[in-house]
């Protein structure tokens, strides 16, 4: 008996009626919109962070683990692309991680009914067939969910991040401008919440490309105006002193190396990047990569400078943000306030983007199922389940990021339980999935390799995110006006 051909779980034709493929993820885009979308995905103020994480890895360490990091992952986001053209040329083009993820996992199942029904006797060989070909099912209806729920829980994470430290930009600028101000954070909060449900109604991923420009300039600009304010703090009169001794206890040393390294992971993780090559006009192939290398040379640019120049100005005394420490509490500012205040400036304004960005996936989510494709995107019909449902969920990351100023700590969690999976695992298992390259071969042993490193990673940079959330705990407080490091 033949056994039928593994059927197409995510049609390409069900797309025409599928209003989240075709108005959120409209495909128009060239491969250097791709690369705006992937820097503002990347490349954003976390990078600020990097002088901390060097503070818990050394100098040596610190570049090692920095340039590793850049290298893997640039390499699993080009086996993405790879496996994203391979899918593309079979007639299966993919538009999201979870169809992706779900359908490469089914039909490496589905191999398994091909290689174990000719083995199995004529008298069972209904049953088997059909055990195995549940399994396929199963198996890629799990890993689908799987991967939304980790999607979702970072874009989303990463929206309320955005938000919150938005916020925390205005209030810095506020404080400075007026010290005895009376505004709260939430407040501040309240505000670019507002801006944010504005912007949020722009309806296309396609339709950020001007603003994800803009945002790729703005990293460039707060960048170097911040590498400038280091090297003027680190030859200036009142310089602090330069420390570069790491903890003295070795288990304190080991878990802030690993919380470096997870932020690191986070820094470097992007885990809508199906989505971002959906954006592209067809055929897609080869455009992703071109994009990576533009995304790669902003990257190359901004964080080693933002890390070499902040933990030279600062050492072991680095804030989690390389501003805060420029512009202690006590004592006079490291750098002039006009400088310091145009790269918050900067960062406020790219802020929005990434906000915007990471959005994109809970918006086609909503669209999905709320749009009418029939109707036409500005229809009444569309328009105003799109404003109502943008606006609500914009409140409830808004909302979110005023009740728990704390939330760096949990998204240290969600980091290192979600970034990992998504960019450092699926992505190797994927291609292996796909092209099946022989268990000799470099390419088979070097993705297992970075599959078993990043999985000890991953749970060990878990273990010590959870660690300091727990040893934080005493500072969180619902609704504070102060952002706990």
């Amino acid at each position: 008996m033949v056994h039928p051909p593994h059927a197409e779980p995510f049609p390409e034709s069900g797309r025409d009626a599928d209003a989240g493929a075709v108005f959120v993820l409209e495909a128009k885009g060239e491969w250097w919109h791709a690369g705006f979308h992937l820097t503002t995905a990347i490349v954003g103020p976390t990078i600020l962070t990097l002088p901390y994480v060097f503070r818990g890895l050394g100098w040596g360490l610190g570049f090692m683990c920095l340039t590793a990091m850049g290298l893997v992952t640039f390499y699993s986001y080009y086996l993405m692309s790879k496996v994203l053209d391979h899918c593309e040329k079979a007639g299966r083009r993919h538009i999201r991680f979870r169809e992706l993820a779900a359908d490469v996992l089914g039909i490496s199942l589905d191999f398994i009914v091909i290689v174990v029904k000719p083995t199995t006797a004529p008298v069972f060989g209904n049953s088997e067939t059909f055990y195995v070909s549940a399994n396929v099912y199963s198996g890629s209806g799990w890993m689908f969910y799987f991967v939304i729920l980790i999607q979702t829980a970072i874009n989303t994470g990463v929206g309320i991040g955005a938000i919150l430290l938005a916020s925390e930009c205005l209030q810095i600028m506020y404080s400075d401008l007026s010290p005895n101000g009376t505004l709260k954070l939430y407040e501040f909060v309240a505000m670019v919440t507002i801006v944010m449900i504005v912007l949020s109604q722009l309806p296309t991923f396609h339709s950020l490309r001007h603003i994800n420009l803009a945002s790729l300039l703005l990293s460039l600009g707060y960048s170097f105006l911040v590498v400038g304010a280091c090297i003027k703090a680190g030859f200036s009169k009142n310089a602090p002193s330069k420390d570069y001794s790491l903890e003295s206890s070795k288990s304190s040393r080991l878990f802030s190396a690993f919380t470096s390294i997870s932020i690191i992971a986070a820094i470097f993780g992007n885990g809508i990047l199906p989505e971002i090559q959906a954006t592209l006009a067809p055929p897609a192939t080869g455009k992703m990569v071109k994009g990576l290398l533009m995304c790669y040379s902003v990257i190359f640019v901004t964080f080693y400078s933002a890390a070499a120049s902040g933990y030279w100005a600062f050492g072991n005394k680095a804030d989690s943000n390389i501003l805060k420490s420029l512009l202690p509490d006590n004592g006079p500012s490291y750098a002039p306030t006009l400088v310091v205040g145009l790269a918050v400036v900067f960062v406020l304004l790219q802020l929005f983007a990434i906000g915007l960005v990471y959005s994109q996936v809970a918006f086609e989510i909503m669209e999905k199922k709320s749009a009418d494709v029939k109707q036409g995107m500005f229809s009444k019909r569309n328009l105003i389940p799109r404003i109502i449902l943008r606006t609500l969920y914009m409140i409830f990351c808004g909302f979110m990021a005023a009740m728990l100023p704390f939330f760096g700590d949990i998204n240290g969690v969600v980091g290192a339980i979600g970034f990992i999976p998504l960019d450092f695992i699926l992505p190797m298992l994927l291609y292996n999935m796909s092209f099946k390259p022989p268990k000799s071969s470099l390419i088979y042993w070097i993705n297992i390799t970075i599959m078993v490193v990043f999985t000890g990673a991953g749970l060990m940079g878990t273990f010590s995110s959870v660690r300091k959330l727990i040893l934080d705990a005493n500072k969180f407080k619902l609704f504070s006006s102060d952002v706990v490091d």
